[in-house]
């Protein structure tokens, strides 16, 4: 397995230097992770085909783009492999043929099932696409537990709407999925977050869906705009610093949820996933140094499986939440990272609206929220 990270920055393509050689004939997988603008006016995929005529090429737009051990914005991070024994297999679907994202998700994880599948990446849209229903339809048919990790697309803080494509421009309400095959592929994934809890644990008593109306039988946007005091005039983007962590029962763990939008005339806050009625929920805060622990956390975490050390791939997916707080400090959870596998290990991601991954070893993928997600590749 070898991979190429090239940065387009500026109206032209820059090669890392730490980048391995391949053969541009042989690579079979690219992934474009850049500013919505940028893929839509620059030909990003045009550009992309033309230097890998034979590659499954994905694309999506992001709120930040990670090159390495640096953050950008307003770039195109790629990033070409080349595998030697590994199989891949691609597919997608459009949320808009669909009655939920329920089915999307089980729809496009039926079209890679097989025997020898050893792993699957999602990206999908991240303003149309319903991530908790979309992994819940994933997980339905995934009978054999294969690892399955990704993120929804990013458009900066804006929330407006996210591009995604695979082999063509990238449209608005595609989902992809990446299905990598056989016994040679290693594949580590960790997650964390490293947010303060805060207040009192409390009931959603009204909720549809990623929707939320009630808490403890008051309305759940007054309640809120009370933690957010001078944030208040700031809001939808002001959220980004007061998600909610949300136990579906009393035996999971929780899951961290982010506003992306709010309704005043509906009085409803709409999240990147679902809160159901009767989970407890209780508001987050951010800390900084944690937030940078939690990185270097998730990159220990994917240590199983007899992975190696430095592995040969990183791909970093954290929330533009994350960004949001950190501001110029970003760099120092990508520099956690690269504290844990070395310099050698080459890291591409971007920050997004949402990450996928399991939360441990063997265990159904999750829709997450203000993590730093973390996927390894290596090759036997």
């Amino acid at each position: 397995m070898n991979a190429e990270l090239l940065l387009y920055k500026d109206n032209k393509f820059q090669r890392n230097t730490k980048s391995h050689e391949v053969n541009a004939g042989k690579v079979s997988l690219v992934l474009g992770f850049g500013e919505k603008n940028l893929l839509i006016n620059d030909a990003i995929y045009g550009q992309l085909k033309e230097k890998y005529p034979n590659a499954q090429i994905v694309t999506c737009s992001t709120s930040g783009e990670i090159y390495d051990e640096l953050v950008y914005d307003n770039t195109v991070v790629v990033t070409a492999i080349e595998f030697e024994n590994t199989p891949l297999k691609t597919a997608k679907v459009n949320i808009a043929d669909f009655e939920n994202s329920t089915e999307a998700g089980a729809s496009l994880m039926s079209k890679l099932l097989a025997d020898d599948l050893a792993y699957v990446m999602i990206i999908s849209d991240g303003t149309t696409v319903n991530g908790s229903e979309l992994v819940k339809g994933i997980e339905s048919v995934n009978h054999s537990k294969v690892p399955v990790t990704g993120g929804l697309a990013g458009d900066a803080a804006n929330f407006d709407y996210t591009l995604v494509g695979l082999n063509e421009e990238p449209q608005r309400g595609k989902v992809v999925a990446v299905g990598f095959y056989g016994s040679s592929i290693q594949v580590g994934h960790g997650s964390m977050g490293g947010w303060d809890i805060f207040g009192l644990e409390r009931t959603v008593t009204k909720s549809v869906s990623n929707k939320l109306y009630e808490i403890d039988h008051k309305n759940a946007l007054e309640l809120y705009k009370l933690y957010l005091g001078t944030y208040i005039e700031q809001l939808p983007g002001s959220a980004l610093l007061f998600p909610l962590s949300v136990k579906m029962k009393e035996t999971d763990e929780p899951i961290v949820r982010t506003i992306i939008s709010i309704d005043n005339d509906e009085q409803s806050m709409t999240f990147a996933g679902d809160v159901p009625e009767g989970s407890n929920v209780r508001f987050m805060k951010a800390n900084f140094d944690k937030l940078i622990d939690a990185a270097n956390q998730a990159a220990s975490k994917t240590f199983f499986n007899k992975m190696p050390a430095s592995p040969t791939l990183a791909l970093l997916i954290s929330c533009v939440g994350r960004k949001v707080i950190l501001e110029n400090r970003t760099y120092e959870e990508v520099e956690a990272i690269q504290e844990v596998f070395g310099k050698e290990t080459l890291h591409t991601g971007f920050y997004s609206y949402g990450e996928i991954s399991p939360l441990m070893e063997k265990s159904k993928c999750e829709l997450l929220n203000q993590t730093m997600t973390i996927t390894t590749f290596n090759e036997l």
